[in-house]
């Protein structure tokens, strides 16, 4: 399957160069120095040059290339290549120029036992270590990054911030972001609902804060899930039923600032902040979501030359609050050629190169009702096509308001030297895929 696999510099220097098959010669190296380190306007990992097809990475400061001149299966050549890298980690540590080389001998011995005739054979490093013995020579950084991590776990040094930050006003902010997709039937029935929440801080305070930070009392998340930082999340029990009223998270994900340990034991999220802005938190949830605006469409076709419409959109939160920036996106047919529009509030025009009636209000509040009523007129055309009706689309921001229930009970900052912080919270609800068939 492979012809060759070959490790370049950022220099475009052959580091290594394995031969697999003799259907290439080395010179082939060259052809992919010219024509995809030297250039600049590539963008495939994927590169055919006649009949000979390279296969790259970019990995910290190398290129690993895998060379074929047959039609290989391109998922399986990049899985093979990503195990080259996972198993340089495990020998050495950090696979960069300078592990590369310092261990020459440790790679080829490696290449040839996890490749044969250009086939790709055992890649488990542990399977591996049982007959390739050879130790690994460790780079410099390597051994600093390994040694700072030590320091860090011994002294408990907190990485992501420095100690000797000053403010002289300190001051703490948490913006609760949630985006609402929104999939629903002409019939009004709710195909897909959902909702992906995170929540930024913006932390400005002197010296080494610790926060603690609590959402709803009623926030159910499963206890025995696995609570991961760094893009894993914790998840709740299948069948698992919530209390009424409650909110429900099927995931979440933490900075790894939060000590997950007291948050499995009382929801409460314990952590000691990065300075300026970060992202404390995100989540999803798809159950008790309360929709910011309903929308009642149709679109009534006049024979072939005219199409009636009329649309109701209802905000659906509190009159205390506002929606804005509201737009909404009534499709037309392609053949659209003229437009009559009557609107209750805001203004509302055709824009022929989206084939979409645009329809934008500044401002709603809660529990109100706007209209929209249109006349498209169309010209004939020689295709007897039918009109697919693509979706309304709606885009919208809500201020204090979360569609999920989510609120912010409580934000404790305690620092040594017992200074006064402020505090602010700010909840906010946007469309994200918001659509409404009709």
């Amino acid at each position: 399957m492979l012809s060759a696999f070959f490790v370049f510099n950022v220099k475009g220097e052959v580091l290594i160069s394995r031969l697999y098959r003799t259907d290439v010669k080395r010179s082939v190296s060259d052809i992919f120095r010219i024509q995809v380190i030297a250039s600049t306007d590539v963008r495939s990992p994927i590169t055919t040059l006649g009949s000979t097809t390279f296969f790259h990475v970019r990995h910290e400061n190398l290129y690993l290339v895998a060379v074929s001149k047959l039609n290989a299966n391109a998922a399986l050549v990049f899985e093979f290549v990503y195990k080259i890298i996972s198993l340089g980690r495990s020998y050495f540590g950090k696979f960069d120029e300078e592990a590369v080389k310092n261990n020459f001998t440790l790679i080829y011995e490696l290449l040839d036992e996890i490749c044969d005739f250009g086939f790709p054979q055992n890649t488990e490093p542990e399977t591996l270590k049982l007959y390739i013995t050879t130790e690994g020579v460790k780079s410099e950084r390597f051994l600093a990054e390994q040694g700072s991590q030590i320091a860090i776990q011994a002294t408990g040094a907190v990485a992501w911030r420095r100690p000797d930050i000053k403010y002289r006003k300190n001051e703490a902010f948490v913006d609760v972001i949630e985006s609402v997709n929104l999939i629903m039937s002409q019939k009004g029935t709710i195909l897909r609902a959902d909702v992906s929440g995170q929540i930024i801080m913006r932390s400005y305070l002197s010296g080494m804060p610790e926060c603690k930070f609590g959402l709803n009392d009623s926030v159910v998340l499963d206890n025995e899930g696995s609570s991961r930082q760094d893009g894993l999340g914790v998840g709740h029990r299948p069948g698992q039923q919530a209390p009424s009223g409650s909110v429900e998270l099927d995931d979440c994900q933490f900075h790894q600032c939060v000590k997950l340990t007291n948050f499995e034991n009382n929801r409460m999220i314990t952590f000691i902040p990065p300075d300026g802005e970060f992202e404390l938190m995100k989540y999803r949830t798809t159950d008790n979501i309360n929709l910011p605006f309903r929308v009642h469409a149709i679109a009534i076709e006049d024979g072939k030359s005219r199409v009636e419409f009329k649309v109701s959109v209802r905000s659906q939160f509190s009159p205390k609050l506002f929606a804005q920036n509201v737009v909404v996106k009534v499709p037309t047919p392609p053949n659209t050629s003229n437009t009559t529009i009557t609107v209750t509030a805001g203004k509302a025009k055709y824009v022929g190169s989206e084939n979409n009636i645009v329809w934008k209000i500044p401002r709603i509040q809660g529990q109100q009702e706007i209209f929209l009523s249109a006349e498209a007129e169309l010209t004939q055309t020689t295709v007897q096509k039918s009109w697919s009706r693509p979706p309304i689309s709606l885009d919208f921001q809500v201020l204090m308001f979360t569609a999920s229930g989510l609120m912010v009970r409580f934000l404790k900052i305690f620092e040594k030297s017992n200074y006064n912080s402020v505090k602010w919270v700010r909840y906010m609800t946007k469309a994200g895929a918001y659509q409404i068939k009709f």
